[in-house]
């Protein structure tokens, strides 16, 4: 892919600046830094003196590798990530800005001393809601500031957050919010419940409520590069006797074995568990198919943002009262589109599990009495003290 776009970028030389929209938290099997060697390719190819500005995304593992090939790395402000056009439009800015004057800003760079989990990392709550609000004041005198909280399964020595600052006076406004951010280490935490103890949690909210009770299974989030398939939270419902729907659950074998059986036919699957996770195995059990899909359709909450999914062939399993969005393919569970596409009224359900960390955060916190995060076997760890 490097070579390709290095290849385009060539053939439309000579350039007055190049853009790049990149991840920022790329690991390869032969390299730790992939953005860091790509941006490096791009320096050698292009040359000192044509100004490179980089959008990155929020959980961008920067280096310093990174911070010295490009002139601007500028990152999303949201998680849930509904920031991306804002942030372009920052970033292009100020690309603009050397494109015309042929000068460089001022860098600063800053990386805090630990890691934090991601589903801790939400904008929409503390700390990392203040934290942003504090990068707004400071950045109000500076050309460019960003925070990067990092993605720490990455598992390499840049790995973790970061503070990007540019123009005059860089170096003060990196430290300022790098001491903010420091001083919120501690509060990057929250409650986790187990598989058991969350679904009879939200089964006793449940009892009383009017809206779902939203469980978040955060180590099985495909969006953080678990496989989205695993059974621990659906076992707990079932052990429960609990009411509701879970989703997205990447199962392409079983989803083909109900379209050929056909909506209303009764199925032996052996569901999910097929990643290897510890702990986790197949669920063997006999299934109702309730709806079928070709697993196209619109999402149009604000994470996905209106995008056409493809999911592959779908369906909607059945198993005492537990319905399950079983897909063809892996996205994280952002929109509410997910179960409605499969006839599933996610706001009717008394109890939704959703294989997701943040982004879901979006599209169902209008919806949910209340979210529990909950821990069942999955590798996207929701304590990062237990990486290895």
């Amino acid at each position: 892919i490097t070579g390709r776009l290095l290849d385009l970028i060539a053939q439309a030389g000579p350039l007055d600046g190049v853009f790049l929209d990149l991840h920022g938290a790329m690991v390869t099997e032969h390299l730790d830094d992939g953005e860091g060697e790509l941006l490096a390719r791009l320096r050698a190819l292009i040359g000192p003196d044509v100004p490179v500005a980089v959008a990155l995304d929020l959980h961008a593992n920067v280096t310093p590798l990174m911070v010295e090939q490009a002139d601007l790395l500028e990152s999303y402000r949201t998680y849930p990530h509904v920031d991306m056009t804002e942030t372009g439009a920052r970033a292009a800015k100020v690309l603009a800005q050397m494109v015309d004057t042929g000068a460089r800003p001022e860098k600063a760079f800053l990386q805090a001393p630990f890691l934090t989990a991601i589903a801790w990392q939400s904008t929409w709550a503390e700390p990392a809601r203040g934290l942003y609000q504090r990068l707004e004041e400071i950045a109000q005198d500076a050309t460019a500031l960003s925070f990067n909280m990092g993605f720490p399964a990455a598992d390499f020595p840049d790995c973790g957050m970061s503070v990007l600052a540019y123009g005059p006076g860089a170096g003060a406004a990196a430290r300022q919010l790098m001491d903010a951010v420091e001083a919120a280490e501690a509060d990057f935490n929250g409650p986790v419940w187990s598989a058991a103890e969350g679904v009879a949690e939200a089964m006793r909210l449940a009892a009383t409520a009017t809206r779902p009770v939203v469980l978040s299974d955060t180590q099985d989030n495909p969006g953080a590069g678990a496989n989205s398939d695993t059974t621990g939270m659906l076992r707990a419902m079932l052990k429960a006797g609990a009411s509701g729907a879970i989703g997205n659950l990447f199962d392409p074998v079983a989803a083909q074995a109900a379209h050929e059986a056909g909506e209303g036919a009764v199925v032996e699957l052996a569901l999910g568990g097929h990643s290897g996770v510890p702990g986790d195995s197949p669920l063997r059990a006999r299934y109702l198919v309730e709806k079928l899909s070709d697993g196209i359709f619109t999402a149009p909450g604000p994470y996905y943002a209106g995008r056409v999914m493809e999911m592959g062939p779908s369906a909607c399993l059945r198993i005492d009262d537990v319905r399950i969005a079983v897909t063809s393919a892996k996205a994280q569970m952002a929109d509410r589109a997910m179960f409605s596409s499969l006839g599933i009224v996610p706001e009717r359900e008394k109890i939704l599990v959703v294989k997701s960390s943040n982004h879901f955060r979006a599209d169902f916190t209008p919806i949910a009495e209340e979210i529990l995060v909950c821990q069942s076997p999955g590798p996207m760890a929701v304590d990062p003290a237990t990486l290895p």
